[in-house]
């Protein structure tokens, strides 16, 4: 669903090798490439981590001379543009198209059908979809090139309008415009903000009209060109040898019903062979275990805006039932089809009762727990009296990344504990009938944009002491760097390419929130999501919990005990996610008292970048001594700024998650400062604060105290505060564990603090960090999903 690509100029003439000649031009003509590049909007087609993952794929099947192309959608006012003030996170409207977009080549002859509502009919021929809403998806071509290759892949994304002849001309001479152009505004909105709000049924609607919308006009744009490939006689059986589709999370999961729809429906074919070239080319990774990365979606809704793929998905999911009969029989089988079906809350129709063998009807029991007794939870009442005779009735629905497991030729994990955590926990039955689709592609991101072009300072170092350029398409020649760390001319001058990286974010933070900052000072940086699990809350108390004992101490205890720090925060929060929002409020309010208390000074500086994107991103990766990757361990997937920000040189601080525990095995155990729950332990402590056996420490009391004094100021914290509270109830009892990690990392940090005054030793830790990097190129990521998934060479351009 996204693509954050950032700015193409730089990234382009980079790839090309036209740096150089392009800003010599530049300069005849009075101009400066790096103002020049700065006028560039990125382009808003994504938001975080995943967005710039797809990206940076990109770019790397372009350099490797892979042929895949990446599909998107063509997103008038993105996310939202981060306004931040005294008062918080707003949001305001993306206009990165408002000038136009000189990277985009408008397709117009590129355009296929999309079909909404309506109904389906049996007919001689099979079934067949009709009334409804009829728009079309436009193609617009922004090209990806490669790096040392002619090749160039593509990056289509798709817009969405309607027929000249659905305008209704009538109605608009009759002076009813909203009429007139009703259909138009219906289709275009499709492409107006990037995962619109779905609390509603209108928003339900709206996003799942943005995925069908990618899914078929993508699946119709592979068809048409494998077509054209046939020639006149279109084998079918081979389309699977030439078509590979992966897809990412569970937003293109129509993909699934959409392709079984038009090999049945338009091309004739029969269910068992429409099945079998679907499950052949279709492969699903899994980036997250949260609940939004594991979609379901109310069938009453996917019936009346997709009639036909909902008889598909019921069929998938009665023939799946049908195929686990046949591997276990009696109670362990009714149990297995719970939890593994497509649909969830469902009855058991007539033949699914037979396969299993069942008399009796019976109703699958829900995963989730009644909205009363949730509710009763959550506001702490009694809960409400319901005739436990009478099963409540919940909506029936669909479990999409079941739906993906069950028709995906390979699954995969991005991270290697990640994979695991599949493997055993989330799709634990299905592991066990197919082991054999199960892998692991640990993520990548790609070392030209993320350390050749965005910070030339230290590439300059790094080339000459490894003697070329080479380890731009080779990073495993990084590791070279590992023999030069005793060598004092080099150390000294990778601490003045780094410190000149420091000074240009010192300007950068200035310009963008007015406080000045001295880049002799250690600089902390947290750039993320704002996420609960990613627990920037815990980042901003051992903040105050910092403040708070600098300011019990005179100015030469503070000089001995702590070192100058700039603690960095950037991230967008979702604009219905109040939890999130309410962390930047405080983080915003922390920075107004910290960032003007005199007794302080450089001691400590805390700053919030708004609107963090890829430009930003290339901004700060580059001048960071220490990065924060905190999350509860189990919940990041995989994380990739942590592998930017290792590859420039910067020393972690995080839990064993995600890519993290790979990152501290390639780059040293002594190189990385480790803290925190371990995945094993997070359950344990769970039940421990659920039999009321946890004891928060004093540090973290003392700081939730300094919150709630006002402090800060007139905002109320107490929601906020009140979800690290209590033993058990919705939204309490510190979900994400930041009250019993947080003694742990308040020690760390203090570790940290005593590390960064050997400078030299520092230094040593942070080229050790860029040699161990290699691994985490996207580059070998690609390499490792084509050979091992989609069973494609590289095919050069002549």
């Amino acid at each position: 669903m996204e693509f954050l690509q950032g700015r193409a100029l730089t990234n382009a003439i980079g790839n090309l090798e036209l740096k150089s000649e392009y800003a010599q031009a530049l300069r005849k003509l009075g101009h400066d490439l790096e103002n020049v590049a700065e006028q560039e909007p990125d382009a808003a087609l994504g938001n975080g981590g995943l967005g710039r993952l797809a990206s940076c794929f990109l770019d790397s099947l372009a350099t490797l001379n892979y042929p895949a192309w990446g599909y998107g959608l063509r997103y008038k006012y993105g996310l939202f543009h981060q306004e931040i003030d005294k008062d918080g996170q707003h949001e305001v409207v993306e206009n990165w198209l408002e000038m136009g977009y000189p990277w985009e080549i408008a397709r117009h002859d590129i355009c296929y059908p999309i079909k909404f509502f309506g109904k389906t009919f049996e007919t001689s021929g099979g079934k067949e979809w009709i009334g409804g809403e009829d728009i079309e998806a436009v193609a617009y071509d922004v090209p990806i090139p490669g790096y040392q290759t002619k090749n160039t892949i593509c990056l289509r994304l798709w817009s969405t309008k309607v027929s000249p002849q659905n305008f209704d001309l009538d109605a608009f001479n009759a002076g009813d415009y909203d009429k007139a152009a009703a259909l138009r505004n219906n289709a275009q909105r499709i492409c107006h903000v990037l995962y619109p709000g779905d609390a509603t049924v209108e928003g339900k609607l709206l996003r799942l009209k943005q995925q069908y919308t990618l899914c078929s006009a993508s699946i119709q744009d592979m068809i048409a060109r494998y077509k054209e490939w046939s020639g006149t006689k279109v084998d079918w059986n081979k389309f699977s040898t030439k078509v590979a589709i992966q897809m990412n999370d569970t937003h293109p999961t129509l993909c699934i019903p959409e392709l079984m729809r038009i090999l049945m429906d338009v091309e004739g074919l029969s269910w068992d062979q429409a099945w079998g070239i679907t499950r052949a080319t279709v492969a699903y990774t899994n980036h997250t275990v949260l609940p939004e990365a594991l979609e379901k979606w109310p069938m009453p809704i996917l019936q009346t805006l997709l009639p036909r793929h909902a008889e598909i998905i019921e069929r998938i999911d009665k023939e799946f039932i049908k195929s686990l009969a046949k591997m276990e029989r009696g109670t362990k089988l009714e149990e297995m089809v719970a939890r593994m079906r497509v649909l969830e809350n469902v009855e058991r129709d007539e033949g699914s009762k037979k396969a299993l063998e069942k008399p009796n009807p019976a109703v699958v029991k829900p995963s989730v727990e009644p909205y009363e007794d949730v509710k009763a939870k959550r506001d702490g009442t009694k809960k409400a009296s319901i005739d436990k005779k009478t099963p409540v009735k919940l909506e029936v629905m669909v479990r999409m990344a079941n739906l993906s497991v069950i028709a995906g030729n390979k699954v995969n994990g991005v991270a290697a504990i990640h994979s695991e955590i599949l493997k055993n926990e989330v799709f634990r039955d299905f592991y066990k009938i197919w082991p054999g689709k199960f892998q692991n592609k640990t993520n990548g991101v790609t070392p030209r944009r993320w350390l050749a072009y965005c910070n030339p300072e230290l590439s300059a170092v790094i080339t000459k002491w490894l003697g070329s350029r080479d380890w731009v398409l080779h990073a495993e020649l990084l590791a070279g760097l590992r023999k030069h760390t005793t060598n004092q001319d080099f150390l000294k001058e990778w601490r003045l390419a780094k410190y000149v990286r420091k000074q240009k974010l010192a300007g950068f933070i200035k310009e963008r929130t007015g406080y000045v900052v001295n880049p002799n000072s250690m600089f902390d940086i947290q750039i993320k999501r704002i996420h609960e699990y990613k627990r920037q809350l815990m980042n901003i108390m051992g903040v105050i919990h910092r403040y708070l004992k600098m300011k019990d101490m005179n100015p030469k205890e503070r000089a001995v005990k702590y070192v100058p720090r700039v603690c960095i925060f950037g991230g967008k929060a979702f604009a219905t996610y109040l939890q999130a929002k309410r962390i930047v409020k405080l983080i915003i309010d922390v920075a107004a008292v910290v960032n003007e208390d005199p007794d302080i000074g450089e001691l400590l500086k805390v700053i919030f970048v708004p609107d963090y994107n890829v430009s930003a991103a290339e901004m700060l990766i580059p001048a960071s001594d220490l990065s924060q990757h905190i999350s509860t361990a189990g919940m990041e997937a995989s994380g990739t700024s942590n592998m930017k920000f290792a590859m420039n040189g910067c020393v972690l601080i995080g839990t064993l998650d995600g890519a993290n525990v790979e990152i501290r095995t390639e780059v040293g155990a002594d190189n990385f400062f480790l803290f925190g729950a371990t995945v094993d332990q997070i359950q344990g402590f769970r039940s421990e604060r659920a039999a009321g056996k946890f004891t928060p420490s004093k540090a973290f009391e003392d700081v939730k105290k300094f919150i709630r004094s006002g402090a800060l100021g007139k905002y109320d914290y107490a929601d906020m505060l009140e979800s690290l509270e209590g033993d058990e109830g919705f939204g309490k009892a510190d979900y994400f564990l930041v009250g019993k990690d947080f003694p742990d990392y308040v020690e760390c940090q203090e570790r940290i603090d005593k590390a960064y005054r050997n400078q030299e030793s520092w230094t040593k830790m942070s080229i050790l960090n860029t040699a161990g990097s290699s691994k985490f190129s996207s580059d070998r990521t690609i390499h490792e999903y084509a050979k091992e998934i989609w069973g494609v060479k590289p095919s050069l351009v002549p």
